[in-house]
């Protein structure tokens, strides 16, 4: 099975080509919302009750098309201008690990979608996965897979971002407040 799952982020990572990327990080994950992270507020993660390993996250908490700020050429929405300006002023304590992509996925070598109700703050870092059984895996070794994880990014960072789809999952874009 695990070689299954390996073979499926392989194949999803070399799926396309990508958007226009910056110069400070690689280019963000953004998904048919024309949004990073789906369009989801990456400050609320940090108001969120984490549940503990092996249990289900609560859901991402959804941002407003008119609140957003761009960084590193993605746009970030936001539930609330007092998020936004949380993200302003420190925006790489913030951002998702991997630009977005899925922490296993980058853990095996690629770069896949990360969905954003499948999230864990780990080391005070926002980590996004792929699929809920890509997160089982992912969480039976949490330090071991981010001890890959940081060994392959520095070769993977500069790759391409992922155009994938999220599997299962679907976003609609961020709508006005």
């Amino acid at each position: 099975m695990k070689h299954f799952v390996f073979a499926a982020v392989a194949a999803l990572s070399f799926a396309g080509l990508s958007f226009g990327g910056g110069a400070f990080a690689g280019e963000q994950y953004v998904d048919e919302t024309g949004f990073a992270v789906s369009g989801y507020d990456v400050v609320a993660y940090r108001t969120l009750a984490q549940a503990p390993v092996g249990q289900a996250q609560p859901a991402a908490v959804p941002g407003q098309a008119d609140i957003t700020a761009t960084y590193n050429g993605a746009t970030f929405a936001f539930a609330s201008e007092a998020n936004r300006a949380a993200f302003l002023e420190k925006p790489e304590y913030f951002l998702p690990q991997y630009d977005g992509h899925c922490a296993y996925g980058v853990a095996k070598g690629g770069k896949v979608p990360g969905n954003p109700n499948l999230w864990r703050i780990v080391d005070d870092k926002l980590y996004l996965n792929i699929t809920q059984n890509v997160v089982g895996f992912w969480e039976e070794d949490i330090p071991g897979n981010l001890n890959l994880s940081h060994g392959n990014w520095p070769s993977l960072d500069p790759q391409p971002a992922s155009t994938s789809t999220i599997p299962n999952f679907s976003s609609p874009a961020p709508e006005k407040g």
